[in-house]
């Protein structure tokens, strides 16, 4: 149980939890109590730095370079594809409450948004962990890579940066590459996958919405104008990450606008 009325702590503790099942069930816990309104949105500290957020001892953590092509056309390479996507999915929960933990004197409706895309991503990780148990694997079986905190640590000094380049760049990866991973999981009969990446794609829409509607709101609030700060921060922070192809029509429910997406197309085919 949380042991705490503070959303900080509370946010603080999630991420400290180095158990992935009590890490979810603290997380459904927070969710809980801040619909309630138990828990107050102040603090007498400041956020402390987190270099690594708690997690079990595996899976190994290695070089995107050094993991091994996963294909998903037997039951191993369908299992490490899974995983894969598992430990996106958990290194998105610590995401979401490093967000709420982090930045200070926003509207409560950013925190209400956060916390609600901490527990859905806790519910995903929990349905690709189910799917690696049919397959005779769990969550930790395969190494992994951890870029998606390493883009967490680079953010930390600014909510505009983090909202533009996690949900924006980094999750907004995920809606692109999602077609081409269902119909690999549907050519290999798993059905229970299929309908759990469904579940996945159509929940990161509203998630990469969110980081649109916040790093709208900031750049607003400082004057910016949003279109010409996304792509300075792409140039400054992606060099050569950017890349196609892209789902348009996810990306359009997920708030990018046509003059955003002419300049990712841009990116991408020059490389830079």
């Amino acid at each position: 149980m949380l042991t705490t009325d503070s959303l900080y702590d509370s946010a603080l503790q999630c991420l400290r939890c180095d158990d992935p099942a009590r890490k979810c069930q603290l997380t459904v816990g927070a969710l809980t109590a801040m619909g309630e309104g138990q828990l107050r949105i102040e603090s007498d500290q400041p956020p402390v730095v987190i270099d690594m957020p708690g997690r079990p001892a595996r899976p190994r953590l290695v070089a995107p370079r050094d993991l091994p092509r996963r294909r998903p056309g037997t039951i191993e390479g369908r299992a490490s594809l899974l995983h894969a996507l598992a430990h996106i999915e958990f290194n998105a929960i610590n995401l979401a409450w490093d967000a709420v933990y982090r930045f200070r004197g926003l509207p409560r409706t950013f925190y209400a948004d956060w916390v609600r895309v901490a527990r859905e991503e806790a519910l995903h990780f929990q349905l690709l962990c189910g799917c690696l148990d049919t397959l005779g694997y769990a969550y930790g079986d395969f190494d992994a890579h951890n870029g998606l905190w390493e883009m967490a640590c680079k953010t930390a000094h600014d909510p505009l940066v983090r909202m533009a380049l996690v949900p924006r760049v980094l999750e907004a990866r995920g809606l692109d590459v999602t077609p081409g991973i269902l119909e690999r999981l549907r050519k290999s009969g798993d059905a229970r996958a299929v309908e759990v990446l469904e579940i996945i794609l159509r929940d990161e829409i509203g998630h990469v919405e969110i980081g649109t509607r916040w790093f709208r709101y900031l750049c607003e609030q400082r004057g910016l104008a949003s279109e010409a700060t996304f792509a300075q921060l792409l140039n400054e922070y992606m060099h050569g990450q950017v890349k196609q192809p892209f789902h348009y029509a996810a990306r359009h429910k997920a708030g990018f606008n046509e003059l955003e997406m002419q300049y990712l197309e841009e990116l991408a085919s020059s490389g830079r």
